[in-house]
């Protein structure tokens, strides 16, 4: 994206990444990564949404498993899709506010 983000592969969406406290950065460069990550963050229920239905998919398929083995396997990405999701809302919440820094 820029040099104030990073894609991360496991959540799917570029975060930020900055190299400096927020306050070292210029109000344009301030300005500049706000507008960015607002445009992020307006995707990130897209992204909570795609994989909620993988998660319903999979949960169809382990109620009609019969091995054990692959029932765990199931369960086991069931887990790291529903963390990935936790993590995404946190994302969208915790960075919310950053706006209001920048005008204080």
């Amino acid at each position: 994206m820029n040099e104030f983000f990073r894609q991360d592969n496991r959540l799917g969406i570029p975060i930020p990444h900055l190299s400096h406290s927020w306050e070292n950065y210029s109000v344009e460069n301030q300005q500049s990564i706000l507008f960015d990550w607002e445009k992020i963050r307006g995707k990130i229920p897209d992204r909570i949404a795609e994989l909620e239905k993988i998660i319903n998919q999979k949960q169809t398929e382990l109620s009609d498993e019969g091995d054990f083995e692959r029932s765990c396997q199931l369960n086991s990405e069931i887990a790291e899709l529903a963390s990935i999701i936790n993590d995404l809302w946190l994302w969208y919440r915790t960075h919310q506010d950053i706006g209001s820094k920048v005008h204080q």
